[in-house]
């Protein structure tokens, strides 16, 4: 038993270690998301998606996503999609700032499999402007999504993300990857028209010259197609 603890003790320390290398401020978050996808019919698609991103340091409510998409799909696993987000963000319940973006992205489902397990993948261009600070500001958000069956059907899911600025001007000053986002958890069907995804999310943020960001936080997402 006196092992075990000690061997408890070690691997915690590690990872702390591993995953604030460089005293990184931590924050804890909450993200919940709502979806709906709808078939137009002829290959096209059209997609709401709302976020609610809720944190400690901030003081509950900080950010809402609101992502209005549309979709052509011109095989069985692309998507082609065009839109755009309206994004007001909140300090301690005042508001703070106005972000609107425009994206464009290419999703490929299952493009690849190593047994019972699938790749899919997403490339989004985000062209980014905030009310009174100017624009745009260029980010390049590729993404990688694993998923492999492990009850019935629940899958285990992972995926990755990186936020690359592609520029730089008075809100977006890091240049190169300014944040990734690391997500574990699980991926199954409430019924035949929805579905939910939940687990855990590292949001690591790079900071020029100070201690990098981490955002330990629970999200959970629901999905309906229709």
């Amino acid at each position: 038993m006196r092992m075990s603890l000690k061997a408890t003790i070690l691997i915690a320390t590690a990872s702390a270690a591993f995953a604030s290398p460089a005293m990184a401020r931590d924050d804890a978050q909450a993200w919940g998301a709502g979806t709906a996808n709808v078939d137009l019919g002829g290959g096209f698609r059209a997609s709401s998606e709302t976020v609610l991103r809720f944190s400690d340091n901030r003081g509950g409510l900080y950010e809402i996503e609101e992502n209005l998409m549309v979709g052509y799909k011109p095989s069985k696993q692309v998507t082609v999609w065009l839109g755009y987000t309206h994004n007001p963000q909140y300090d301690h319940g005042d508001f703070t700032l106005m972000e609107r973006r425009f994206r464009q992205q290419v999703n490929v489902d299952n493009f690849a499999a190593i047994g019972k397990l699938k790749l899919s993948g997403r490339v989004r261009l985000e062209e980014r402007w905030r009310e009174g600070q100017g624009g745009p500001a260029w980010r390049l958000r590729p993404f990688i999504k694993a998923s492999v069956p492990v009850a019935g059907k629940v899958n285990l899911v992972a995926s990755h993300e990186s936020f690359i600025d592609l520029n730089t001007n008075s809100f977006q000053r890091i240049g190169g990857e300014e944040r990734m986002r690391n997500f574990v958890g699980l991926a199954a069907p409430l019924s035949k028209k929805f579905g939910i995804e939940a687990g855990y999310l590292l949001q690591h943020g790079f900071v020029r010259n100070g201690p990098d960001n981490h955002d330990h936080v629970f999200s959970v997402a629901l999905t309906g197609n229709f």
